[in-house]
């Protein structure tokens, strides 16, 4: 199949997003994607309603994890290529045309980097910039990338790699389980700079202890993995 035909969904995670999702969804043009699909965990805050209210395809995860997130999304997304996006605000729909132009160029995946060349993050504190930098140096060490953003969720890949792989975690961290058997597989991996805006209301799910040792524990796994 040629890459510059390869068909694009936009899925988008939410959890009590009304917020984001009134403030960033009018900012995506709908000429750059051929789909977009939204999977819930299960909002209070009128969330559901406004996504079905504007015309986004919704699914209702059956079971609890990010991961099951994931996997409910990809079970209903109809493209080659998937982007994974934050609809909290922090991530910038304006960077959605150059990383599927990134991607047509024939990667496997593409990061949205807040740390690499002019971006930043404004949504960093102290505690979540440490630890970004630790994983990230963590991750190029045992998997032999140069990578400068291991966790943002910002992100696309062929959807074709993860059944290959066999990404099958529904735990926090995927995407990490995702890259990291991309990396022991040498596919094309690259990124390209993109900042991440504050967050547009709601709260931070992320617990940094669950999270980190959650991580931890996928890096160590998947390298010692033959």
């Amino acid at each position: 199949m040629n890459d510059k035909k390869l068909s694009v969904t936009l899925l988008i995670l939410t959890l009590n997003e009304i917020s984001g999702l009134k403030a960033i969804m009018p900012q995506i043009n709908r000429d750059w994607i051929d789909e977009i699909i939204i999977v819930d965990g299960g909002s209070k805050d009128g969330t559901i309603e406004y996504a079905k209210a504007n015309g986004y395809p919704l699914y209702i995860q059956p079971t609890p994890g990010l991961g099951a997130a994931y996997r409910e999304g990809l079970k209903y997304s109809k493209g080659d290529i998937i982007i994974t996006f934050s609809p909290d605000g922090n991530s910038d729909p304006q960077r959605i045309p150059d990383l599927i132009g990134k991607m047509r160029e024939g990667h496997d995946i593409v990061i949205v980097s807040r740390y690499c060349e002019w971006a930043k993050s404004e949504d960093d504190d102290f505690l979540t910039g440490l630890g970004n930098w630790g994983f990230t140096k963590l991750f190029n060490t045992l998997f032999g990338t140069s990578l400068t953003d291991v966790l943002v969720m910002y992100r696309a890949f062929k959807k074709s790699i993860v059944e290959e792989l066999g990404v099958n975690t529904k735990s926090i961290p995927w995407q990490t389980q995702l890259l990291a058997k991309s990396a022991k597989r040498k596919l094309k991996i690259c990124e390209i700079p993109g900042n991440e805006p504050p967050r547009i209301g709601g709260f931070r799910k992320m617990n940094p202890f669950r999270n980190g040792m959650a991580e931890l524990n996928m890096m160590f796994g998947e390298f010692f993995k033959k």
